[in-house]
């Protein structure tokens, strides 16, 4: 086995044994996906219950519901993991996708302090990593680097806007981490993502870039959280550093959304107040012999999950599928990697696993986005195809 095929053994959470773990498997004798339970480390088949992961989020008990499916048994999860890397796959039995479909694919940001002052210091480089260290010590300066405790939108974060504004330190990012409205953006299309597994694609464009560990949410069509998983949003520092504008293409690349391993439903053991203290761990292996490891705390986020839920989805915002929402990372790389000052960057062949005890091990090898496998399969050949095997 390759190394990368290595990392991504194994994938579950601590407590499977207690967890209502669903995921997507690409079934080839089916020619196409099939919505799965992880039950003792072996896989099954309940798309005859939910043809699509988007229908059993949007049950009444999405736990129950998945424990109550009878299944069509697929054999055990650790095979089908490992033929899921696209360089070591037989075509003929079934691998790993990620766990979810026709939900829409949204992103939050600057939703820590960290990684906001680092939003800052990206704009003012204008995409020159070069120029950040001494970008960063400035910002730090005028700002300071704790504001954990600083509620946005709060009469306190309207006195801090004033003071940054008289002092000419006012950014496009402080506004979305301190002002009273989040940033949501479309991270990709549904059914884009790329489970564990599988590579994940930075623009080759791009000199400057990272990954992004953060917790998603899954929510249903009503705005009602139902489950979590993790999350990489890929993130390209220069491009975004030079304009704002240029987020979409800075984050809607083939293969570079990355969500799994699979979906927890939340239950009596797991749910939102989990989350809220969660720890998710990062760790880049290079080629080269380089590692990076950082974390992010969600007890230091800026904006409660609630929250962002209710801004992403509410009176104004219908997602008639749901939504997949990352939450956003505390994480921001400053390790040089090539030369002092020069920061940190990708190269491809880097190994990134993120990595949380309640929710598993989400593994992806770093390639830039031309060299990975094309996204094909969209939302009208998932219908026909379900149609085809009388799922619908």
């Amino acid at each position: 086995m390759t190394p990368f095929a290595d990392a991504i053994q194994p994938a579950l959470p601590d407590d499977a044994a207690a967890a209502a773990l669903a995921g997507r498997v690409w079934r080839p004798d089916r020619a196409g996906p099939a919505v799965v339970a992880i039950r003792d480390g072996n896989v099954f088949d309940i798309s005859a219950t939910a043809p699509t992961m988007r229908d059993l989020a949007e049950s009444a008990h999405p736990a129950a519901a998945l424990r109550a499916a009878a299944g069509e048994p697929l054999g055990p999860l650790a095979p089908i993991l490992a033929n899921t890397p696209p360089d070591r796959r037989d075509a003929a039995r079934p691998w790993l996708l990620a766990p979810c479909d026709l939900q829409a694919l949204k992103a939050c940001g600057v939703t820590f302090p960290l990684s906001m002052l680092e939003r800052v210091i990206e704009e003012r480089a204008r995409g020159d990593a070069a120029a950040a260290d001494a970008i960063r010590t400035e910002v730090q300066r005028l700002v300071g680097n704790d504001l954990a405790s600083l509620k946005p939108g709060s009469p306190a974060a309207i006195d801090l806007k004033s003071v940054l504004i008289a002092q000419g330190a006012w950014s496009q990012y402080l506004e979305v981490g301190i002002g009273p409205d989040a940033e949501i953006f479309t991270k990709a299309q549904p059914l884009s993502a790329v489970g564990t597994g599988m590579d994940a694609g930075v623009l080759p464009a791009s000199t400057w870039n990272n990954p992004e560990p953060e917790v998603v949410l899954v929510i249903a069509s009503s705005g009602r959280i139902v489950g979590a998983t993790l999350g990489n949003d890929v993130n390209l520092r220069d491009i975004e550093g030079r304009s704002a504008l240029l987020l979409s293409k800075a984050k809607d690349n083939q293969a570079s959304t990355a969500i799994g391993p699979f979906i927890r439903f939340f239950d009596g053991a797991f749910g939102l107040d989990d989350v809220r203290r969660m720890e998710v761990a990062l760790t880049v292996a290079g080629e080269d012999g380089f590692v990076l490891q950082g974390n992010s705390s969600m007890t230091r986020i800026a904006r409660d999950p609630e929250d962002l839920a209710g801004q992403l989805l509410n009176a104004n915002h219908a997602y008639p599928d749901g939504a997949m929402l990352f939450l956003g990372t505390m994480f921001a790389p400053t390790q040089d990697r090539d030369a002092p000052g020069k920061g940190f960057t990708h190269r491809s062949g880097d190994v990134v696993t993120i990595a949380a005890p309640r929710l598993g091990r989400l593994v992806n090898r770093i390639r830039p986005t031309d060299a990975c496998e094309r996204w094909t399969f969209g939302a009208a050949a998932l219908m026909r195809n379900l149609a085809r095997r009388g799922l619908l």
